[in-house]
Formats: structure tokens, sequence, C-alpha cells
């Protein structure tokens, strides 16, 4: 892709939230025309569970994008930094991975952002490499290079500190090793969601510390997951996983309430902003699944996905406007409990008939055994020809 400096930076710009700066990576750009060198632009991800999903993939596709103008990228597996667990947004500390887990799930992770990722272009690497030859003695001096205040103005550890709860010592190291990884892969420029600002802007820190020109900071927006609120997440059980076949996966972005489809629309696909603004929310979360689906799957499989959802879902004229019904924990919650609470039935006894006569849809998928449970996360429950809810966890 032959394109300027300015219509690199114009078009790498587009759903960023923070460019620390765009100045700095117009010059790092214009430096990498004329010398033919490309940038270096790294993206961490800990291996914090096996599988991969749509929320990790708004980096993913932000790194192809520099792929696409030429660049090279660092895939980091954060194993070493894994054996901390990353203190980001929590109010309590974070459970360390084994090596066991941690080995496990980066294994996994290959096989996934080759889906999005040029091999050609991309190097994975993992933190360990350097991080175990940094031993104690080095870990000190890289230490001495921060303060003890600076890392406490940040959000999280200052509502637990006002709060009275505990910050372990070893938390306070997380920032400082990810901001090593930029000195020791001498990174041009680094990824991440909003919640990792901090984390990133200490990366500038210490390679200008260590002599180093500063890597050039891109944030992106933290995707929210099925119910529309929360940010997605496995362990919430509201992600769209980048393994789900293409029925599940269609399916489940149909089932995102409208509210979220333009961020959706803005960092998970090329679509331009004005056509998805303009065009009726249904035909345009129709659009978005589509396009999605097709990059994980391709053309085929995505229109053979769409099609069956048309089959057993749309043609049955799904309303406009589908009512939230608010479901409460343990879960998961036996499907005939749910028909009762959000009203679709008014019995128990009802509810198992209505499954047994094959008049009941979850998300697209007819229930056939009448003790079925769910795990409510924004699915869209079908009774009859009727009645429509999408069922919300509380």
């Amino acid at each position: 892709m032959n394109l300027s400096p300015r219509e690199s930076l114009d078009r790498l710009s587009r759903g960023v939230v923070d460019l620390v700066s765009p100045e700095d990576l117009l010059k790092k750009l214009e430096q990498s025309k004329a010398s033919g060198i490309p940038l270096r632009v790294k993206a961490g991800f800990d291996p914090t569970a096996p599988d991969l999903h749509l929320g990790h993939a708004v980096l993913l596709m932000k790194l192809r994008e520099f792929q696409d103008l030429g660049h090279h990228v660092l895939f980091l597996i954060g194993d070493f930094t894994g054996m901390i667990g990353d203190p980001t947004g929590r109010s309590e500390i974070r459970k360390p991975l084994t090596d066991e887990e941690i080995s496990a799930n980066a294994a996994t992770y290959r096989e996934q952002v080759f889906r999005i990722l040029d091999p050609e272009r991309t190097e994975v690497l993992f933190n360990s490499q350097w991080m175990k030859k940094l031993g104690s003695d080095g870990l000190i001096r890289l230490a001495a290079r921060q303060t003890v205040a600076h890392f406490l103005d940040r959000d999280d550890f200052r509502k637990r500190m006002e709060q009275s709860l505990p910050i372990h010592l070893h938390e306070l190291l997380y920032p400082l090793i990810q901001g090593y990884d930029s000195v020791a892969l001498k990174a041009d420029v680094e990824l991440g969601g909003t919640d990792q600002l901090f984390n990133l802007l200490v990366g500038r820190d210490l390679q200008r510390s260590y002599g180093q020109e500063p890597q050039v900071v891109l944030s992106l927006p933290l995707l929210v997951g099925l119910d529309g609120e929360k940010k997605m997440s496995k362990s919430l059980k509201n992600a769209v996983g980048i393994l789900d076949d293409p029925f599940d996966m269609y399916g489940k972005i149909m089932s995102i309430p409208d509210s979220a489809m333009p961020t959706y629309a803005l960092l998970l696909t090329a679509l331009p902003e004005g056509e998805i603004s303009a065009a009726h929310p249904r035909d345009a979360k129709a659009r978005i699944a589509l396009e999605i689906t097709e990059r994980f799957h391709g053309e085929e499989e995505a229109r053979k996905a769409q099609e069956r959802f048309v089959r057993q879902f749309s043609r049955r004229e799904m309303p406009d406007e589908i009512p939230e019904v608010p479901v409460s924990g343990p879960f998961p919650v036996r499907l005939s409990t749910l028909m009762v609470q959000s009203g679709a039935a008014r019995s128990e006894s009802q509810a198992k008939q209505l499954i047994l006569q094959k008049a009941v849809d979850l998300d697209g998928s007819t229930v056939t055994d009448p003790f079925a449970e769910a795990h409510p996360n924004g699915q869209i429950l079908r009774v009859g020809k009727r009645f429509y809810c999408r069922l919300v966890r509380v």
C-alpha cells in the first residue's frame, strides 16, 4: 500500500483514543519511508486465557494496518508478566498464572493471531527471553529509574489506597517490566487498550532514560461484550471468540445491543462511518456481522452463516425493539426458569411443554431439551411467533 506519511497517519488514527504524539508518529513514518526501514510496532498480550476474542482483535487489526503499510509487528506474549498478573483496572490483586497455565495458553495464540496478522511481517516473542537474563541486580537497577510516587498516581492504585485495600509490591513491577519490554525490543510504536495508557507511557519514559528515541503510543477503546456494557471477557461469558464457528460468531454479533454497533463498525471493519449511521439499525448490524465473520472465516462461510441466521431467525419477523430482561445468578440457569421470569410462560411446566413443542429459540437455535440451561449474556429468546426478549445478566 503506497500511501504518503500523512495519508498513513490518517489511516492509522481511525478509532484511536490516545496518540502520543501525532507529530512523533508522522516523523517516524517520514523517516521510515525515506530510509526504507520499517517501523517496529509492538503489542503485548498476557496469556491469561487460551482463546482470543474480538476485544483482542481490535489491537490485532490495528497491527495489521501497520503491516499493510509495510511495517514490522512484534507480537509479544507476556509469559514473564503473566506470572505477576496485570493490576490494571483491578480493585484487588490478580491471581498470578502458573508456568503450566502460561505455556498452555500461549501455545494456542500463534494459530489464532495469524488469522489476522501477516506471518511474513510478524515476530512472535516472549518477554521471559530478556527478563530472566536481567536478573535481580538488573531488576533493581531498572526499578531505580522510576519513583513509587509516580506509580501510586495510577488511578487504580490510588482508588485502592483510598479504600485501604492492599497493593502488593510485585504489582508495581508490572508496568516497569512492560515498559522495559519496549527498551529490549527498541520499539518505535506500542499499541494497547485505553486501560494500558499508563503502562505504555512508562515505556516511553524508560526508553528515554536508556538513550533510545521514545516510542509512539496508540491506545484503542475497550470493546464491550455481548451485554453492551462490560468489557468483553471470556470470564464474564460475554465474548465473541476468534475461534467461534461462523454461525455462532454471526449470531452473537447480531445479538449485541444496537448502541454498541457503531463502535464495532469503527474498530472491527473498514466500513465508512457515514454508511453505518445512515442505515437501518438491523441492516447495519447485519452488514457488520457479515464483514467480521468473513474476516475470520472467509466470504463463503460468512454468507452461509448469514443465510442460516436469516432462515432460522429473521424471517420470523423479529421486531425492531426487543425488551431486555435482567437475569441474576447463580449461573447457569434453567431456560424454563428464565421463560417464567421473562413472562414467556406462566409456569415451569408450560415452559417445558413449549420447549418440547420446538417453539423456543435461543439466538436462532431451537431448544429441544426441557432441562436445558443457559448462561445469559445478551442472547435473544424467542417463544412462539411473537414473544422476544434479550436476556441480560445483572
